[in-house]
């Protein structure tokens, strides 16, 4: 089986509340500022259900196969970077079920729903320099990497991040 038929992404809905309690765990944000709020996670949650509806972007959970266990989220979202109007990606994987290539999986059938949409010429990710699986992703599906950038996530916090593109 390959790793691309382990997972399968879902477009995220109202049952993916407690997957998004258990990726706010501290282990999951210590390159993100840290855990949320209660509320903050439920105007994400909320933000998640409502992105698909207004068409700059999507979330999906990602679920294992053949049990369909919630796993980690992927997704994308409208963001203008350097005077163009991209799609941004990002995702994560459980602690659990990190090492096993759901992520590049996951990112893979994301970029492929991307592409369908034809809405955007490029997708770009900004993975923090100092996070190898995530940077490694990237590498692995032909992302270009244009160099570091500082991000700034949460607001107010900069981050060092990579700037990697792949265009659709």
């Amino acid at each position: 089986m390959s790793e691309r038929t382990l997972v399968e992404i879902v477009t995220w809905s109202a049952d993916h509340l407690e997957l998004l309690h258990q990726m706010n765990a501290p282990e999951m944000t210590e390159n993100l500022g840290g855990p949320e709020t209660e509320a903050q996670v439920a105007e994400r949650h909320e933000r998640y259900m409502r992105i698909a509806g207004k068409g700059t972007g999507r979330m999906f959970a990602v679920v294992l196969l053949p049990g369909r266990e919630p796993v980690g989220t992927v997704g994308y979202w409208d963001r203008t970077w350097a005077g163009a109007q991209i799609y941004e990606m990002g995702w994560g994987i459980l602690p659990a079920y990190q090492g096993r290539g759901l992520a590049t999986a996951a990112v893979a059938k994301t970029v492929e729903h991307v592409r369908k949409e034809g809405a955007r010429r490029t997708i770009h990710a900004f993975p923090g320099a100092g996070n190898p699986a995530s940077n490694a992703v990237c590498r692995k599906l032909g992302f270009t990497l244009l160099g570091e950038c500082e991000f700034e996530y949460p607001p107010g916090s900069w981050m060092r991040c990579n700037d990697w593109r792949l265009e659709l």
